[in-house]
């Protein structure tokens, strides 16, 4: 490790190998320490472990950075692990270009999006069948039911929501309602051996921490003391951050832009659902007021095909507009061309205690939709989603249950992602093809190089 003249922490080696290793998930570890994996084929022949750290199906920034980083962090520092530590992020790759402030932030810090993996990219369920996988959940603490088969690879949890997974001996599990979850990940770095926290990792832990917590706002009922200290831990250890309020300006501005967006993608940008065995509900977060959004020229003609597409019975977006003065507010729409359906979610949300949302009705275009505007600005997506699932599993609305992951249609082309390797369809890779990918990463090798 190397310390500049005021005795902090410096970077320890060149800052583009710390980020490509870090991006790429490309590191094992020996007893004689960390290093990448060496260009032989004995590792892909011998099948060897691998250990996938994941985030959550909406593949947000908090959850992207997490991953990217405890998957790093775990492999500098785990003694002597037989797997290779591999983030994964749970989306599509086509969906990639939706994500634009990950994206952003990334292309900012030097991390390629093709040394990468995404989940369509990685198949977790064979290798789990080949007893070869080892999986540390971030940013959430229950699979979907999807992905039930994949629960006994489940080793480590890290998430910053209420706790919906039983405590064992065998999964230790980080769970605390703090702002973002890379705080728990800073946490975690802070405390590891001199030098892991690296500057490349910190300036990313930094600025999610800052998205996530609305600039440490407590105006936004989200930012903890711990959050806090975290974005001042780093700070002090790297002196030369970007300031706080540019970097959040950046990336808030980036995360609301949607202009160029079909209204497919803008409900798919940051997409959650719930699901029973015959209902499906889609829960979408978008970024323009709802006045815009619902004129939106063949607005109705798209949310049903949207629904039809899917097999989504309806869908609840939660609107927060974006707002230069970071006055935070929210509005809700809900969907459906079943109007029993439709009621029995406003009911639910209108009723609710914990929190109460305090909704006032607004007018709506059309009976298939119904319109609020939040009071309870504080009551964020994560708050709302148990009231739906608690609430419509009740009788006569059997929808519950954990969050279902819905692979979505490929990106459509557009202005902004025309042209874009992104939006090809890639082929799911086996665990051969994984550890080559790797080996080649670790050989200077472009990772969409000829084998």
């Amino acid at each position: 490790m190397e310390r500049n003249g005021s005795g902090r922490e410096g970077d320890g080696m060149p800052g583009a190998r710390r980020l490509l290793a870090l991006a790429g998930g490309t590191w094992v570890t020996s007893g004689t320490g960390a290093s990448v994996l060496p260009p032989r084929q004995e590792h892909i022949q011998r099948q060897q472990e691998i250990h996938v750290v994941m985030g959550n199906e909406a593949c947000d920034l908090d959850s992207t950075v997490s991953a990217l980083a405890l998957a790093y962090f775990l492999a500098q520092t785990s003694p002597a692990p037989k797997a290779a530590f591999i983030p994964v992020l749970n989306i599509p790759r086509a969906d990639f270009p939706l994500r634009m402030e990950t994206a952003f932030l990334l292309r900012e810090q030097g991390i390629p999006a093709a040394s990468l993996i995404f989940r369509d990219e990685i198949d977790l369920a064979g290798l789990h069948r080949a007893g070869l996988l080892s999986l540390t959940l971030v940013d959430h603490n229950v699979l979907p039911s999807t992905d039930a088969a994949l629960e006994d690879a489940v080793v480590e949890v890290l998430d910053h929501r209420p706790l919906e997974r039983a405590r064992g001996p065998h999964c230790p599990v980080t769970v605390a309602l703090v702002g973002s979850c890379a705080t728990l990940v800073t946490e975690r770095m802070a405390q590891g051996p001199p030098g892991v926290l690296d500057r490349a990792t910190a300036t990313l832990l930094h600025a999610t921490i800052l998205l996530d917590s609305i600039n440490l706002s407590p105006a936004a009922g989200k930012v903890t003391p711990r959050d806090v200290a975290c974005v001042s831990l780093l700070e002090e250890r790297f002196p030369g951050l970007p300031a706080r309020d540019s970097i959040f300006r950046t990336l808030q501005a980036t995360k609301f832009d949607v202009s160029g967006l079909t209204t497919e993608q803008m409900l798919r940008k940051d997409l959650k659902v719930l699901s029973s065995d015959e209902l499906v509900l889609a829960i979408s977060a978008i970024y323009v007021d709802l006045e815009t959004f619902l004129r939106r020229p063949g607005l109705l003609q798209d949310l049903a095909a949207f629904c039809q597409a899917q097999g989504y019975t309806g869908l609840v977006a939660m609107i927060v507009p974006y707002n230069e003065s970071n006055v935070l507010t929210r509005q809700l729409m809900v969907y459906s061309q079943h109007e029993s359906f439709r009621s029995a979610v406003c009911r639910a949300l209108e009723e609710a205690t914990t929190p109460a949302l305090h909704l006032q009705l607004t007018p709506s275009p059309w009976s298939c939709v119904t319109a609020y505007s939040q009071g309870n600005a504080l009551a964020s997506r994560k708050k709302v989603l148990p009231i739906l699932r608690a609430a419509l599993a009740g009788p006569g609305a059997a929808l519950g249950g954990a969050e279902e992951e819905v692979v979505p249609p490929p990106t459509p082309m557009n202005s902004l992602v025309e042209e874009c390797p992104l939006a090809q369809a890639v082929p799911p890779l086996c665990p051969q093809d994984v550890l080559e990918r790797v080996s080649r990463i670790a050989a200077g090798q472009p990772p969409g190089s000829p084998k």
